[in-house]
């Protein structure tokens, strides 16, 4: 019989480590989930993890790696504050969809306005739309009392709604001959988030999701705040003594993450999505939770993380259309990844001892 013994401190080599063995984990038990479905379950696997990067179509899928992994870089960069507090955003879907409309409002109110100074006002007002968003749920707990899990999770069915609604009446293209959906602002090109460097996929999203590690890394290490931050963290009721305000951090993580989602959003919309529509949700907020576990709240971490992910994302893409694999097949590995973390999470807090009879 084998117990489960608690650490005084968790293991530093098993926080590096669990990562690389949930990711090891979900390949084996993909490979034989895909050999159950009747595939080649190496091929599979190569498809998902190895062609995206170095097969044939390599030269359109590398690109798109960038494309894929900064919306989830800057959206887990502001989730990973508030967890590393105790604060658990699960909505960042929802600021993600609010931010989107907010930006795409400011480019269509101002629409067809050739000037510089447009593109970063819908910026500004997509950050503005995701912490307005995420100071609900905020405002809601310091009040209150209420679980921000809860309320942060409802507002994304909230977004959601609001985002059909805009689809199809106040943003619906006019020239659109009826269909819902706003002008593409990709043809717009004072509103346009095109690339920067061509042949890279580099635009002025992935910029801000590398400003946004930046930041939260000096934040988190060389910032008074960020030490209140850890101490909530770890020790509330000490951080309390030391004079930290619980409601002030809720407001300040909240309000973060929701800006830096917003953020995403806007940089999708204005980019790769190019107009508001009912579907405007892609689950970028959702796996942006799983990112910043796997990368163990830190902003290396979290960079490496979302770049895995979104080699999921471009991997199950090619497998659908090379191996006619199931469309979910990008979920199914998203949520063995994280069940596998959290399983192996324990060896960080917990030793395994074989336990001796009396």
């Amino acid at each position: 019989m084998i117990q489960l013994v608690p650490r005084t401190a968790p293991a530093p080599h098993w926080q590096v480590l669990t990562p690389l063995m949930a990711v090891l984990a979900t390949m084996v038990v993909g490979g034989l989930l895909f050999g159950a479905m009747g595939h080649d379950p190496v091929a599979a696997i190569r498809t998902i993890f190895w062609d995206p990067l170095f097969g044939p179509a390599a030269g359109y899928s590398r690109p798109q790696l960038l494309v894929k992994a900064a919306p989830l870089i800057l959206i887990a960069s502001g989730l990973a504050v508030g967890f590393r507090a105790g604060i658990w955003n699960i909505g960042a879907e929802g600021q993600y969809i609010i931010g989107a409309i907010t930006g795409a409002a400011v480019a269509l109110a101002f629409h067809p306005l050739q000037a510089w100074w447009l593109f970063p006002l819908m910026v500004a007002a997509g950050m503005a739309g995701g912490w307005a968003w995420g100071m609900i749920p905020a405002l809601l707990r310091n009040w209150f009392g209420a679980s921000e899990i809860l309320v942060s999770l409802m507002l994304v069915y909230v977004a959601q709604r609001i985002a059909a609604w805009m689809a199809f009446g106040p943003m619906r293209n006019p020239e659109g001959m009826g269909f819902p959906g706003s002008r593409n602002l990709q043809q717009y090109p004072s509103a346009a988030n095109p690339e920067l460097i061509a042949g890279t996929g580099a635009h002025w999203g992935v910029v801000a999701a590398a400003v946004a590690v930046l930041a939260t890394w000096f934040l988190m290490s060389r910032h008074i705040r960020g030490f209140h931050i850890r101490a909530a963290g770890i020790a509330p009721r000490a951080a309390r003594f030391a004079g930290v305000r619980p409601e002030v951090l809720v407001a300040f993580c909240l309000g973060l993450s929701g800006a830096l989602a917003g953020a995403a959003g806007l940089f999708e919309v204005a980019g790769p999505a190019g107009q508001i529509t009912d579907r405007v949700g892609v689950g970028y907020g959702f796996t942006a939770i799983i990112v910043a576990f796997l990368g163990r709240l830190h902003p290396v971490g979290i960079l490496l993380a979302g770049l895995l992910m979104a080699l999921t994302y471009i991997g199950g893409e090619l497998a659908q259309l090379t191996m006619s694999l199931p469309a979910a097949t990008v979920q199914v590995f998203q949520g063995m990844l994280l069940f596998f973390l959290l399983g192996f999470d324990l060896l960080t807090r917990f030793q395994i001892r074989r336990r001796v009879r009396a």
